[in-house]
C-alpha cells in the first residue's frame, strides 16, 4: 500500500478477533520497531512483546480507564526506554510506536496505543511503575505505552482529505 494511503486508512482499533498473530507478522513488527530512529542513534527504546493472556490482562489494568481494550488483544507490545541514555526518550519511543502501528496496519492488523506515561491505575498507582514491576524492568526504564495488536473485529472509516483540519497548517513562503 502507498504510504499516504496507509496513513489515511490507519485508525485505532480496540476490538480484535481471537485469532493469534503469526510469528511472521510478529517478526515484521519487531523489525519495524527496531528500524525507528533515535536521538544520536542511542537506541534507548525497549520493546516487550507479550502474547501470554494473563500478562496481557494484567497490562490492561495498569492504568485506569481506556486501557481495558488490551485484555482482548492477542498481542500487547510494551514500548519503554532506558531514560539514562537520553533526555528525548519520549520522542524516540513515540516514533517507534508509530512505526509499529503503521506496520501493523500494513499487515492487515488493527492496533491501538494505550498511554501509560503519566497515568495512574484505579488505586492511584503509577501505570509505568505497575508495568515495570509486572515485567521486571529496570528502575531506569520508563514505559511510554502499550500497543494492543490483533486481527480487527471492527471497521473504521479512513480519514477524508477534505475533512482534515487544514487550518492547522500554515504555509510561509
Amino acid at each position: 500500500m502507498e504510504l499516504l494511503e496507509l496513513i489515511k486508512t490507519r485508525r485505532s482499533i480496540r476490538k480484535y478477533t481471537a485469532e493469534p498473530i503469526s510469528e511472521e507478522h510478529i517478526k515484521a513488527l519487531k523489525t519495524a520497531a527496531l528500524c525507528a530512529p533515535t536521538s544520536k542513534n542511542c537506541k534507548d527504546w525497549k520493546f516487550i512483546f507479550v502474547t501470554n493472556k494473563e500478562t496481557i490482562e494484567a497490562l490492561s489494568t495498569a492504568k485506569e480507564g481506556t486501557g481495558e481494550f488490551l485484555a482482548g488483544a492477542p498481542l500487547a507490545i510494551v514500548v519503554a526506554a532506558d531514560t539514562t541514555l537520553t533526555d528525548v526518550w519520549v520522542e524516540d519511543t513515540s516514533i517507534a510506536a508509530s512505526y509499529i502501528q503503521l506496520m501493523a496496519h500494513n499487515l492487515g492488523l488493527g492496533s491501538c496505543w494505550a498511554q501509560m506515561r503519566l497515568r495512574k491505575n484505579s488505586e492511584g498507582n503509577n501505570a509505568s511503575e505497575n508495568i515495570k514491576k509486572l515485567l521486571s524492568l529496570s528502575a531506569d526504564d520508563e514505559v511510554m505505552c502499550v500497543i494492543g495488536v490483533g486481527h480487527p473485529d471492527q471497521q473504521r472509516k479512513p480519514y477524508e482529505e477534505e475533512k482534515l483540519p487544514w487550518e492547522k497548517v500554515v504555509d510561509i513562503k
